[in-house]
């Protein structure tokens, strides 16, 4: 029998509850979730070395344990040596149980990795319930291997949740782990 993530099991079970209580939802359905995590990892020196793109989708897919995609490049820029269509990045969207797994490690195992770590910043909301912040360093995560590494490059991971407004989607993300700093003014 498969056993579920752990913060999938505290969301249903207490960050659900916790959050109609305090917005006064009248249905369960209203309750906003998390419904996928983006990561994306731009590489700008792939112009000049096709291979570091497939390095970062190797690391991306260490990271998450899912497949990552390489990103390809909208329009030329003469100014930049970028052609159309050109690979310039990668990215992986999680969903379900790797993504609360994901989660998971992220807030417990990679953040306080971080030289320094206060919290993150609640500057990155969209006004739409959506959170996205940027990791400076991959090698935060205890996948990847730092003798393995030839390049330093981080990483935007971006959380796409059903909440209405930034301050529900705070508390949804605080009650399942995000330590974000806590500059109250």
């Amino acid at each position: 029998m498969a056993s579920t993530p752990r913060l999938k099991d505290k969301y249903v079970n207490e960050v659900a509850e916790q959050l109609k209580q305090k917005f006064e939802y009248k249905s369960a359905m209203q309750v906003p979730r998390l419904t996928k995590i983006v990561i994306n990892k731009g590489i700008g020196a792939a112009v000049a070395d096709k291979k570091l793109v497939d390095v970062g989708v190797d690391e991306l897919t260490t990271i998450t344990g899912q497949k990552a995609v390489p990103t390809l490049s909208k329009k030329a820029v003469s100014n930049f040596k970028l052609r159309e269509n050109m690979p310039i990045g990668a990215k992986v969207t999680l969903r379900g149980d790797k993504m609360y797994e994901f989660l998971d490690r992220l807030t417990t195992v990679a953040l306080p990795r971080v030289r320094d770590f206060k919290g993150i910043s609640d500057k990155g909301f969209d006004g739409r319930g959506n959170y996205t912040f940027g990791v400076k360093e991959q090698i935060i995560f205890p996948e990847i291997s730092i003798d393995k590494v030839s390049r330093i490059s981080g990483m935007d991971i971006t959380f796409v949740t059903t909440a209405d407004t930034d301050a529900e989607s705070i508390e949804l993300l605080r009650a399942l782990g995000m330590p974000f700093a806590s500059n109250k003014k």
